[in-house]
């Protein structure tokens, strides 16, 4: 990739310069949705790791009690946080209208619209479900954009609301699926600098054909342009014809949740698939290794409460050696009282 689009990407994600709280607010709307840190942060905010100058675990804590990032089921269905003020677009590209309801959706959600808001204990009180019944229930109401679990504390025990009592001005039809598609996608392309289709799609988690046609309708109104098999912003095309890239020596282990991560998850998976092929222990890929603003490795071994099995540290530099001790120290930031047990598939067990 050219070493311009490369740099001026670890900008743009405050990478090179972490962001003060505006440049952060910026960063976080163009990301949505949010994810908190993969397997440690149940119940955590979400988190923009490493891109931040301040604890912004503790600022997005605050932005959830205030009810400025609310909870919702985004991409594939997945949990995610967004700006209170993007509820509308974000529901007209993920709404999933519920047409048919079941007897027991039906029921559910009669008791929050008339009288909620319930907890899920107070549903089973209510109805006489047993929670594995009403769990499925309540998400498939959520996807539809009916109810709302107003997670606005850390509390395990959450109220479920009627959306319209929670969202009462929101209209989840405002946009067509395409028109939230040619929102996002240019917000998309400004922190990206440069992405292609399989990006885009594995972020979003929307068909590939409603993404090309965005991006085509994008090109066709000369916001975007395209650029070596994918597309960059039309200003970014003018700004980078002068741009002088920046010092990019860096290692940085991102979490399964990190926004650079999704936008290249199943080309991730491979690629850590191709480098633990045929190692005999536990190969589980736990962080993602971003060296010098490209993808080149993981950390790899089992999940678990507690210190995670830190089983090997594994990348495709043709110099990996030379770089072991900034790749380690960069490892072990995110792995508390892990301990390693080999580094690229070799050997050598660390005492």
């Amino acid at each position: 990739m050219d070493k311009k689009i490369l740099s001026l990407r670890m900008e743009r994600q405050c990478l090179l310069k972490r962001a003060d709280e505006a440049e952060y607010i910026a960063l976080y709307r163009d990301t949505q949705p949010g994810q908190n840190e993969y397997w440690h942060g149940f119940g955590e905010p979400p988190v923009l790791s490493f891109r931040a100058g301040f604890d912004d675990i503790a600022f997005n804590r605050k932005r959830q009690s205030e009810r400025r990032l609310v909870k919702g089921r985004f991409a594939g269905g997945n949990l995610g946080w967004i700006m209170a003020e993007d509820m509308e677009l974000f529901a007209s590209l993920y709404r999933k209208p519920l047409t048919k309801p079941t007897p027991e959706q039906s029921e559910i959600l009669t008791l929050i619209e008339n009288a909620g808001p319930f907890t899920i204990q107070q549903l089973k009180e209510e109805t006489g479900l047993l929670v594995k019944q009403i769990t499925p229930v309540l998400h498939r109401l959520q996807e539809a954009f009916l109810i709302y679990e107003d997670q606005y504390d850390g509390e395990w025990d959450r109220g479920w609301y009627a959306f319209a009592e929670m969202f009462p001005e929101a209209d989840t039809a405002r946009y067509t699926k395409a028109e939230a598609l040619k929102i996002l996608l240019p917000r998309f392309a400004y922190r990206m600098v440069w992405f292609d289709v399989a990006m885009a799609k594995a972020f979003y988690r929307v068909p590939e054909k409603e993404i090309r046609k965005a991006l085509a309708e994008l090109a066709q109104e000369d916001r975007l342009v395209s650029w070596e098999s994918g597309y960059l912003l039309k200003d970014d095309a003018a700004l980078l014809a002068d741009y002088e890239p920046k010092d990019l020596r860096s290692v940085y282990a991102l979490h399964r949740n990190d926004f650079l991560f999704k936008a290249r998850e199943p080309a991730l998976k491979q690629m850590v698939k191709d480098l633990t092929q045929g190692l005999t222990y536990d190969c589980e890929p736990l962080q993602y290794l971003l060296i010098d603003g490209r993808f080149r490795g993981a950390s790899v071994g089992h999940f678990r409460y507690g210190p995670y099995d830190l089983n090997d540290i594994v990348c495709d530099l043709p110099d990996g050696e030379s770089r072991r001790e900034e790749i380690m120290e960069a490892v072990l930031a995110v792995n508390p009282g892990a301990e390693p047990k080999h580094f690229m598939g070799s050997e050598d067990i660390f005492p």
